[in-house]
C-alpha cells in the first residue's frame, strides 16, 4: 500500500519517532514505519525495502544513535537510490557519520533540539505538505521555509558537479573541444580532496538537459553547480565560466577568459585557475601537493592536443570502431610528440577495452597494455589513470594483492574523487576479507557517480559479496528494469537471489544469460519445467549438462562452471574447475573466498585450500 512518508529510525530512538508518525497523521500525511507496517509473514529487509519504494518522502529521525546504524545507513541509501527527497530531523547536534555524510551532506534538514518535541514536528508537517505538492509555487515555499529558519539544508556546501560546456562556437564539429575543456577542470576538481566532485559520466546524463539546476543538484547530490561555455574562431578562444548555488540559484562567482591556442599554456593556466577559484569560494582546502598536481602545465603544442582531446570523446564509447578511431588520434598524437604521457595512459586504457571486448585476444591486447602503461609511468608518474590500471593488473592478472592496494591508494592520492577506482578498491577489500571498508568505499563512490549504471552494478556486486544479498538483490533490479538484458545485472540477480532462496527470480535471470551458451528457448523451457518439478538442483544439474557440452568447443570460465556446479550440488566438480581456473588464470579466482560467491561447501576441502594458498589468499573459515 503507498505511503508518502517513509520514517527510518534507530531502535533506541522508537518513542521519539513514534511521536513523529501519529502526529504527521493527525496531520493528514500517511506514514510507513517499521514494525506497525511490515507485512505479516514477509522478510524484515524485504518489508523495508518495499516500504521505501512506496514512499514518496523519506525522513530521518537522526541522533548519535542512528548515526552508526548500519541499519538506517541502509535505508537512507535505498531512499537516496529510489530518488526520494530526505528530510533530516535532527534531535541531536553531532556531526554525521561518514557513511551519513556522502548521502546527506546536502539535503534539508530541520532542528528539534530543545523540548517540546511536538512543536517540532508540527513545523515537520507543515514543510512535508510543501515538499509533496507538485505546484508552481512548491519551490518558492520551501526557500521561504529556509528564509524563515524552519528548514536549513545540507551543512557540508563542499560538493560540486560540472555540467556539460555548451558549443558556442559556429562549428558543430567543435563539440568536442567544448566537452574537453570540461573535462579538463574537472580532472583540476578532482584532485581536490576536500571537494566532493560528481564524476564526468554522471555529469554528461544531462548534456543538453532541460531539467532546472536545482533539479540536477538534488538528483546528484550537490550543494553546487558549474556551468560554462566555449566559443573557438581559429586559434582564439573565449570561456565563460559560472559557479552556482543550487539551494538558491544565486551566482557565487562567474568569469570570462580568453585564450590564444598557439600558446597553450594559458589555456591550461585557464584551468588550473577555474578549479582552485572554485575551491577558494567553497572553502575548500588545498594541499600543497594538490595545488602542484592542479597547476602542472602539460608540455605538448596544440595539434597534439587535439588529437588527445578527439582521442578522448570516443575512448567512452566501448564499441569496436571508437575504440580504433580513439586509437588512431592517439597514435598519429605520439607520432609527433613520443614524450607526452597522457598519450600512453590513454593507449594503455584503450588497450585494455580491446581486451575486455574480445575485439583482440589477451596475447596480443596484454602486452600492449603493459608496454603503454610502462612507458606512461616513466613519463610522469602523477597520472592517476595509469596506478589505477596498475593496480587493476595486480589485482586481476597478478593476484599480488599488496601491489594492488598500493597502487589503489596512490590513485587515490592523486584523485581521491576517482569513483571507478573506489569501487575497485572496494573489490579488492572484499578479496582481503575487509568488508566493512568495501562497503564504505563503494558507498562513496557511487555517491560520486550516482546516475551510471556501471557504478550501480559495481555497488550491487560488492554488496553481494559482502553478504548484503537484499541490497545488492535490490540494485541489481533496479538496473533491470531500466535494461532487461543487461547481462552483469542479471548475473548478479542470479548470484544474490539464489543465496536468498529466491529461487524464481534465479530461473528467470538464467533465462537471459542461458543463450550466451547457444542454450534455445526450448532448452530453456525444459530448464524451467524441471525446476518447478523438482527444484532448484535438478534445474542446475540440467543447466550444467548443457553447459560442458557447450564448453567442448567453445571456452566458458572456469570459475563460472565451478559457481554453477556447487548449485547442483557437484561439489568435486566444482573443485575440478576452479583448479582449471587455477591454472589458466581465470581473472574471477581472486573472488573464490568472497562472502556471495557460494563457495563455502569448499572451504574445508584440501584441495580448495591448497588453492587459496598458492594465490596468498585468506583461508576461510569452514562451517
Amino acid at each position: 500500500m503507498p505511503h508518502e512518508v517513509f520514517i527510518s529510525y534507530s531502535s533506541v530512538d522508537k518513542t521519539a519517532a513514534e511521536t513523529v508518525c501519529l502526529i504527521l497523521e493527525q496531520n493528514g500525511i500517511s506514514c510507513w514505519i517499521a514494525p506497525r507496517d511490515i507485512t505479516p509473514g514477509l522478510d524484515f529487509a524485504e518489508g523495508i525495502i518495499d516500504g521505501i519504494k512506496s514512499s514518496k518522502l523519506f525522513i530521518l529521525v537522526y541522533s548519535s544513535n542512528s548515526n552508526n546504524s548500519k541499519q538506517v545507513i541502509r535505508e537512507v541509501d535505498r531512499a537516496v537510490h529510489a530518488g526520494l527527497p530526505v528530510i533530516n530531523l535532527r534531535l541531536e547536534d553531532v556531526p554525521l557519520s561518514k557513511q551519513l555524510e556522502y548521502y546527506l551532506s546536502s539535503v534539508h534538514w530541520l532542528d528539534a533540539l530543545k523540548p517540546p518535541l511536538e512543536e517540532h514536528i508540527n513545523k515537520l508537517s507543515g514543510v512535508v505538505k510543501i515538499f509533496l505538492r507538485k505546484d508552481d509555487a512548491r519551490e518558492g515555499d520551501l526557500e521561504k521555509a529556509v528564509r524563515d529558519g524552519i528548514l536549513k539544508v545540507g551543512q557540508d556546501k563542499k560538493s560540486i558537479a560540472v555540467l556539460p560546456f555548451k558549443n558556442m562556437s559556429n562549428d558543430p564539429e567543435q563539440e568536442y573541444f567544448s566537452d574537453g575543456m570540461m573535462e579538463e577542470i574537472l580532472d583540476r576538481l578532482f584532485k581536490i580532496g576536500d571537494l566532493k566532485v560528481i564524476s564526468r559520466t554522471s555529469s554528461m546524463h544531462y548534456k543538453n538537459s532541460d531539467k532546472s539546476i536545482k533539479e540536477i543538484a538534488r538528483e546528484l547530490g550537490v550543494a553546487s553547480i558549474i556551468e560554462g561555455s566555449v566559443r573557438r574562431a581559429g586559434n582564439m578562444v573565449r570561456i565563460a565560466v559560472q559557479l552556482i548555488d543550487a539551494g538558491t540559484d544565486a551566482h557565487l562567482w562567474s568569469e570570462i577568459y580568453n585564450g590564444d591556442l598557439s600558446d597553450l599554456s594559458r589555456i591550461f593556466n585557464i584551468q588550473s585557475e577555474v578549479a582552485q577559484t572554485v575551491a577558494s569560494e567553497l572553502k575548500a582546502v588545498i594541499s600543497p601537493e594538490e595545488k602542484r598536481l592542479i597547476e602542472k602545465i602539460p608540455s605538448t603544442d596544440l595539434e597534439v592536443y587535439e588529437k588527445y582531446l578527439k582521442a578522448r570523446s570516443f575512448w567512452g564509447d566501448y564499441t569496436r570502431e571508437s575504440l580504433s578511431k580513439a586509437l588512431d588520434y592517439l597514435n598519429s598524437a605520439v607520432e609527433k610528440n613520443p614524450g607526452w604521457a597522457p598519450l600512453y595512459a590513454g593507449m594503455a586504457e584503450i588497450w585494455l577495452w580491446i581486451q575486455q571486448g574480445a575485439f583482440e585476444p589477451p596475447d596480443v591486447a596484454g602486452p600492449k597494455i603493459l608496454e603503454n602503461l610502462e612507458k606512461a609511468k616513466e613519463l610522469d608518474p602523477d597520472i592517476s589513470q595509469v596506478h589505477y590500471m596498475s593496480a587493476m593488473i595486480a589485482h586481476l592478472v597478478e593476484w599480488d594483492w599488496e601491489k594492488s592496494e598500493r597502487e589503489f591508494l596512490k590513485t587515490l592520492a592523486i584523485n581521491p574523487n576517482d569513483a571507478n577506482a573506489r569501487n575497485l578498491y572496494a573489490q579488492l577489500l572484499l578479496i582481503l576479507q575487509r568488508n566493512d571498508e568495501a562497503l564504505a568505499q563503494a558507498e562513496l563512490a557511487l555517491s560520486l557517480d550516482p546516475s551510471n549504471p556501471a557504478m550501480k552494478l559495481l555497488y550491487s556486486g560488492t554488496m553481494v559479496q559482502a553478504g548484503d544479498f537484499k541490497t545488492g538483490l535490490s540494485v541489481a533490479e533496479e538496473i533491470v528494469a531500466d535494461n532487461p538484458k543487461d547481462l552483469n545485472a542479471n548475473y548478479m540477480i542470479e548470484l544474490a537471489a539464489f543465496s536468498l532462496k529466491e529461487y524464481d527470480k534465479v530461473i528467470k535471470a538464467v533465462k537471459v544469460l542461458l543463450p550466451l551458451f547457444a542454450i534455445e528457448e526450448a532448452t530453456y523451457e525444459k530448464i524451467e519445467r524441471i525446476y518447478r518439478e523438482s527444484g532448484i538442483v535438478a534445474a542446475y544439474k540440467e543447466i550444467m549438462t548443457h553447459l560442458e557440452k557447450y564448453a567442448e568447443n567453445n571456452y566458458v570460465s572456469f570459475f563460472d562452471m565451478s559457481m554453477r556446479s556447487i548449485i547442483a550440488n557437484q561439489p568435486d566438480k566444482a573443485m575440478d574447475y576452479l583448479e582449471k581456473g587455477f591454472e589458466l588464470h581465470d581473472p574471477q579466482m581472486a573472488y573464490i573466498t568472497a562472502t556471495g560467491r557460494y563457495f563455502e561447501p569448499l572451504f574445508g576441502n584440501p584441495r580448495f585450500i591448497a588453492v587459496c594458498e598458492k594465490m596468498n589468499l585468506q583461508i576461510p573459515k569452514s562451517d
